[in-house]
């Protein structure tokens, strides 16, 4: 009887992953958190809801959370591009994997097709050369540690 009540939502299935995904976008992490979880008992083998709660996590710079979700996902798909790209993006936030993580979104780049996965890609190693190589501090800080006229 369970089983028949979860069939009636497999084609929401999509939807609620994107609803996920934009509540974490609205900052509503209780409610992403409970639309991937409800995905993931819709489809429990799927990967899915997993990346999405690997999104919150890095959105809430839980490196640690964010990159054992995302290595759990690539070590179950392989070819999940977009799970080895947010585990790139979760490495170069964390400075001794920095390095690491480049490489990884450098490989995954050169395997992707899908225009979104690139796109993040590029935008992430545009981000890792602008902001996150610099040896000075950024202009606010540096601001901040101005002395006062």
């Amino acid at each position: 009887m369970e089983d028949n009540k979860l069939a009636e939502f497999k084609d929401d299935f999509a939807l609620l992953i994107e609803a996920g995904f934009v509540a974490v976008k609205q900052l509503d992490e209780v409610s992403a958190n409970r639309i991937f979880q409800a995905a993931q008992m819709i489809s429990p083998t799927s990967t899915a809801p997993q990346i999405g709660l690997g999104y919150i996590a890095l959105n809430k710079l839980e490196l640690k959370e964010a990159t054992r979700i995302y290595e759990e996902v690539t070590g179950n798909e392989p070819d999940n591009l977009l799970a080895q790209m947010f585990l790139g993006i979760s490495y170069v936030l964390s400075k001794p994997k920095r390095k690491k993580g480049e490489k990884l979104i450098k490989e995954t780049l050169e395997k992707a097709t899908d225009p979104t996965i690139r796109s993040l890609g590029e935008l992430a190693l545009e981000w890792v050369d602008k902001d996150l190589k610099k040896s000075k501090a950024p202009f606010f800080l540096a601001q901040a540690n101005e002395p006062e006229e």
